[in-house]
């Protein structure tokens, strides 16, 4: 009876919580919501991550984690101000979720390289005082609905390239279609005057108010959380209590009637155990070392997942390794060491070889050795922030080198059930080798994995069917291949990168969708690249080439690089624009002007 009494009081103290948090979550309007909407709105405006963003402090609060340029209130809980100016941002601006900062009073991205409309939808944000767009790559007509923000006292949009501008949006433009180079304020009826005392008055005593009610909540919600966790917390201790209780009485009755193993099933779990602390190697003697040696190395965590941690050990020889610990896995002892052998024997010069593993009921370890060069993605991002030179050269290397081992993975169709598709290649899990040569990491995990659980892919990756087969690692290698040429990274940005190409290619934008490393040294071989990339990431399984295909593609447009001839190139280019060529791959681009060829 006491045990369902305290059960009773933890489901009521639980509906007071869930009652206090919707409480909170209507006067607090929806910081998370915030969040989510400066995130969205940066990411439009800022595709390359110019601004060097680390995505995961920003979702969780901006004020918090927030850009040089952007200013929050003393609660740390709205945004005021946005100004990021003269920072080479290329994207275009989402008013949709830009006007969900309901408190947003100033917005400044001039000097910068943003392009397309004004939104109509800039009239939602209702708060704004301040706007300046100038300096852009602005185009369209300025819409009318600017007029409908009556608090803003300042407008500048000069220097763009507008078509047309309405006749309430001021009067103060020259003759060379670039508006409003001064300063202007704006009412409804088109006149140039101040915003009226009274309802500046109201705005502010609006925000006095909903700022007191932050306050308030300040306090209370850490006492109303302390609560629930001391309730929690004895509840619990009084549970653990019981189930010692019930311990030892099953003890007690054990003793009386003790159960004894047989001896043949008492020899086999003593094997089972020692044979369970094993470390199991698939290099030469003199490589290998004992559990006691990797017990007593010092190891330094560099990832952590779900699923799985990744640390970087050092043994007492100085010898480095990568050890993989995997975590709950359902898989029994004989299916994972029978993995691990087919993994451990599979040799190539551009797979991580796997140097061995140990297998326990609790975890999992991989072992291989440690690259010291890092990840294609860490090359990438460090070539995007000017710490790095990514020559094409050396890009065409990787992508042939990558074709090549992904080719060595399909290259026995005689026995399909032995083929182990990878199921989760991206920049991250490309490791450079001493020579900077792509290793493939992970390779095999997957088979150890629930393909069901979201684990498993990598948004931006992970082919529209989501499958495990040859055609899902074509489209991740063709999305690899999409980030070499222009020089975007969809792990950090979260940009659906084949997307993006596609709409450039069908705005007649093909040229600026290379790199502009790309684009000096190695513009004519790029476009048979950026043809068979777009191929891989097909959205029917059936239109992405195979493996060998895509490896014999690029080492055509390697050879002919290290020719210098572009008539050694593949005979599908011959005679034919680079840009028809990217016109027979897009459908959607059959009908444009550029696609008569």
């Amino acid at each position: 009876m006491q045990r369902k009494g305290g059960f009773d009081l933890f489901l009521n103290w639980l509906t007071c919580i869930a009652v206090v948090s919707a409480l909170i979550k209507t006067c607090m309007g929806g910081e998370l919501y915030e969040s989510k909407s400066f995130l969205s709105f940066i990411r439009s405006v800022d595709p390359q991550n110019e601004l060097g963003i680390q995505w995961n402090h920003l979702s969780q609060n901006p004020c918090l984690h927030k850009p040089n340029g952007v200013k929050c209130n003393l609660q740390a809980s709205s945004i005021l101000e946005i100004r990021l100016e003269n920072l080479n941002l290329s994207g275009v601006i989402d008013a949709d979720a830009l006007c969900k900062l309901r408190k947003l009073q100033v917005l400044s991205l001039s000097r910068n390289l943003i392009h397309g409309t004004i939104p109509s939808s800039i009239s939602y944000c209702t708060r704004l005082r301040y706007l300046n767009l100038s300096s852009n790559s602005l185009s369209g007509r300025v819409p009318h609905t600017l007029t409908k923000l009556k608090y803003l006292k300042s407008l500048d949009i000069s220097n763009n390239h507008f078509t047309s501008i309405g006749p309430y949006i001021g009067k103060e433009f020259d003759h060379s279609n670039k508006y409003l180079k001064k300063p202007v304020s704006l009412q409804s009826d088109g006149h140039l005057n101040t915003t009226r005392k009274d309802e500046q008055a109201a705005g502010a005593s609006k925000d006095s108010s909903e700022d007191n009610s932050i306050d308030l909540l300040v306090v209370l919600i850490p006492l109303y959380l302390g609560f629930g966790f001391l309730f929690v917390f004895l509840y619990y201790m009084r549970k653990r209590a019981d189930k010692i209780a019930k311990e030892k009485e099953a003890q007690k009755v054990l003793k009386e009637t003790p159960l004894k193993l047989s001896p043949i099933n008492a020899i086999q779990e003593v094997k089972q155990e020692v044979r369970n602390q094993e470390l199991v190697f698939f290099v030469e003697d003199h490589q290998s070392f004992k559990l006691d040696d990797l017990l007593e190395a010092s190891a330094d965590l560099q990832s952590q997942g779900i699923c799985s941690s990744l640390y970087k050990v050092i043994l007492k020889n100085n010898a480095t390794y990568a050890v993989k610990r995997l975590k709950k896995l359902q898989v029994s002892f004989e299916e994972f060491s029978q993995t691990m052998t087919r993994i451990g024997n599979l040799k190539h010069r551009n797979i991580l070889p796997l140097v061995g593993y140990n297998c326990t009921n609790e975890e999992k370890l991989l072992f291989y050795k440690y690259q010291n060069n890092g990840s294609l993605l860490n090359l990438l991002q460090g070539y995007i922030e000017g710490k790095r030179e990514f020559p094409w050269r050396l890009r065409l290397t990787i992508a042939s080198g990558l074709a090549r081992g992904l080719a060595f993975i399909y290259q026995n169709p005689n026995d399909a059930d032995e083929i182990i598709p990878h199921g989760n290649l991206k920049l991250s899990n490309i490791l450079l080798g001493d020579s900077m040569e792509p290793l493939i990491s992970e390779y095999g995990i997957s088979r150890l994995l629930d393909p069901k659980k979201n684990s498993l892919f990598s948004n931006g990756y992970t082919a529209p069917e989501k499958s495990l087969s040859e055609k899902g690692d074509v489209f991740s290698f063709g999305v690899i291949l999409l980030e070499l040429l222009t020089g975007k990274t969809v792990e950090k940005t979260g940009v659906d990168l084949p997307k993006w190409v596609k709409s450039m290619v069908r705005e007649e934008w093909t040229g600026e969708v290379f790199d502009k490393e790309v684009t000096k040294t190695a513009l004519q071989w790029a476009f048979p690249l950026l043809n068979i990339a777009l191929k891989c990431a097909s959205y029917s399984p059936l239109d992405r080439p195979t493996t060998s295909e895509v490896l014999e593609t690029i080492d055509e447009a390697l050879s002919a690089h290290d020719d210098r001839s572009v008539s050694s190139m593949s005979s599908w280019e011959s005679g034919h624009p680079d840009c028809c060529i990217l016109h027979t791959v897009i459908p959607e681009t059959w009908d444009t002007p550029g696609s008569n060829c």
